[in-house]
């Protein structure tokens, strides 16, 4: 298992709107198909877009069950609300007592997942969220747009074109 905290060589992406990360997911995706995509991380390419495309929905669809953050950890992540939408996400977080550290990442065929990422960027796109997110609560339109543009460029610099 990689420790993605550590990786070296992950791409620095900034997206400043859905289309740029779209753009991104498939070029990614005809590296994949052409035989020159290389990964930095543990996860395929598939399973990577439909994990984003997955978070993406999440506050509209409902949220998995998961154990409640530590108020202790709440209140440090809230005070990183703000670098985190404008400068990005970490990379190697983990949901404490979740298998795997995450949810939505089951193996997917790259193209099937980079559908289920128009669908759900564009929803977000034209509708605000109807859950509050349950690490920063509730957020403006303008803010679940940046942190689904952040998440999706953690996960898809983990992905190198040749």
């Amino acid at each position: 298992m990689i420790n993605t905290r550590k990786v070296i060589g992950r791409r620095k992406l900034r997206f400043e709107n859905f289309a740029d990360a779209l753009r991104e997911a498939e070029m990614l995706a005809a590296a994949e198909q052409a035989g020159t995509l290389r990964s930095l991380g543990n996860w395929t390419l598939g399973q990577a877009i439909g994990h984003i495309a997955f978070w993406a929905d999440a506050p509209f669809d409902g949220y998995p069950d998961m154990p409640p953050l530590p108020w202790l950890l709440r209140v440090v992540v809230t005070l990183f609300k703000k670098p985190i939408l404008n400068r990005g996400v970490p990379a190697g977080g983990k949901i404490p007592s979740v298998p795997g550290g995450t949810f939505g990442i089951d193996v997917l065929p790259t193209d099937e997942a980079i559908a289920r990422l128009h669908r759900a960027f564009h929803r977000l796109a034209v509708k605000q969220p109807t859950q509050p997110n349950p690490v920063f609560g509730v957020m403006s339109h303008a803010d679940w747009i940046k942190l689904n543009l952040r998440h999706a460029e953690l996960h898809l610099g983990f992905f190198v074109p040749s």
